[in-house]
């Protein structure tokens, strides 16, 4: 495998958008942080995307908050032409998924809700807790904990119970 990083490509922002699954928020004092880094020292960092060729567009995995940056400052956006820097990954979802929590988690925090939403999503498309667990970096009990958050009997119903209550 080569990394994509080596093959980093301008990309007009307008063939970029947002995934639906990220559960990663980043706190306005954090922005203005991002937003004066890439001021000083401009993308150091690509964004993470996956190319849909069917619609000539590119699908962020990771680099979500690099991109709002370019969107919501002209200056950057003025500075870069209307450009961003993007490594492409070909990956199916469950996998593009899997690689936006690790982008994640290996920065920092995200939102819970979210989180389990995204739990539930794998779950629904087939993947097992042990696959859920290995790909997202979680353990069991986390993955118990975010199912029971959203209270969604399917999350469970392969399971077999105990029968102490009987």
């Amino acid at each position: 495998m080569k990394s994509p990083v080596y093959n980093v490509i301008a990309v007009p922002v307008e063939k970029i958008r947002a995934n639906e699954y990220n559960p990663n928020s980043v706190a306005p004092p954090e922005m203005k942080l991002l937003y004066d880094s890439i001021k000083e020292d401009g993308y150091t960092m690509p964004i993470v995307c996956y190319y849909k060729e069917d619609e000539d567009m590119y699908e962020i995995v990771d680099g979500f908050h690099r991109y709002r940056i370019i969107l919501e400052h002209k200056d950057i956006y003025d500075r870069e032409n209307g450009m961003i820097p993007v490594s492409v990954i070909d990956k199916p979802i469950d996998e593009r998924m899997a690689s936006t929590i690790r982008h994640n988690r290996a920065r920092g925090s995200h939102d819970v809700d979210l989180m389990s939403n995204i739990v539930g999503e794998l779950h629904g498309i087939g993947r097992s807790d042990s696959w859920i667990a290995k790909h997202l970096g979680m353990d069991l009990d986390e993955i118990l904990r975010l199912k029971q958050i959203t209270g969604l009997a399917a999350l469970f119903k392969d399971k077999e119970f105990s029968r102490s209550w009987e």
